[in-house]
């Protein structure tokens, strides 16, 4: 899928002292890019898992989990190229020292004492909870097999698991390029710092609503991801790191993979 983003306003660096321009997308730019990790991700869950599954062994749900887990993994890992190509045409360059810059992945900094690191890491320790805390909103209503979660904590799943070494790191790359290398990356790391000159003080929620609209793929979490916005978009544009939202999501992977670690063997 063709990315084309819209002229961007013109760049500034941060006030912190760093010499690496983020420059500001317009709003059409920003919907462009939601689009461009959107729609692929909708487009692999219901129309192409459902396609290939009968290409898939197994009984019962077992040919859909592996399907979605396929198509679900190239969204994600398309979403990390995505960021990619965006930052290289920004930028022109891969070094670190830029890249951290451009994409907030740099210690969070106090906006009291400007401090960076150190204590101020902690504050992922309650967000780590409220993230938790989003697991008691009821789902929407939805089809059971298009529930990895519901699956793996299933019987069939636990029999389909067993063993499994092949599907279990398969998951794990899932993981990764969810709460890494993907969505974090994409909406933390690269939209919401370049949303304030379209929505000033807010770009903060609006980033958390497009995260929520995200899930086109998994309608049915919707309501409970919008808690991001508060969990996940502010705590990163709070303290200008997008691994508070990297760190946060990720606890939910880590819990994922030692459950489906128990599973495997």
């Amino acid at each position: 899928m063709a990315v084309s983003v819209p002229p961007v306003t013109a760049s500034r660096a941060e006030a912190e002292g760093s010499t690496v321009q983020i420059p500001q997308y317009r709003r059409r730019a920003i919907v462009a890019v939601w689009a461009a990790a959107a729609l692929p991700m909708a487009a692999l869950a219901w129309l192409v898992a459902p396609a290939l599954k009968d290409r898939f062994a197994g009984d019962g749900n077992v040919p859909m989990f592996k399907a979605l887990v396929t198509c679900l993994t190239a969204g994600l890992i398309w979403q990390f190229v995505l960021v990619a190509v965006l930052v290289w045409r920004e930028q022109r360059t891969f070094r670190w020292s830029v890249v951290s810059q451009a994409l907030w992945l740099r210690s969070p900094r106090s906006p009291r004492t400007g401090r960076r690191g150190g204590r101020v890491w902690l504050v992922v320790i309650p967000l780590i909870a409220a993230f938790a805390a989003e697991g008691l909103i009821p789902e929407l209503p939805h089809a059971a097999n298009r529930d990895l979660a519901a699956f793996l904590s299933s019987p069939a799943g636990g029999s389909f698991m067993h063993g499994a070494w092949g599907w279990y790191s398969l998951l794990l790359v899932l993981f990764v390029f969810t709460t890494v290398l993907g969505e974090e990356l994409l909406f933390r790391g690269l939209l919401l710092p370049r949303m304030n000159g379209a929505f000033g003080r807010r770009d903060w929620v609006a980033n958390g609503l497009l995260f929520g609209a995200y899930h086109v793929h998994t309608p049915w979490v919707i309501p409970a991801t919008l808690l991001d916005t508060f969990i996940l978009a502010y705590p990163t544009k709070r303290y200008r790191s997008a691994w508070i939202g990297i760190a946060v999501h990720s606890a939910q992977s880590v819990l994922f993979a030692a459950i489906g670690l128990t599973l495997l063997l």
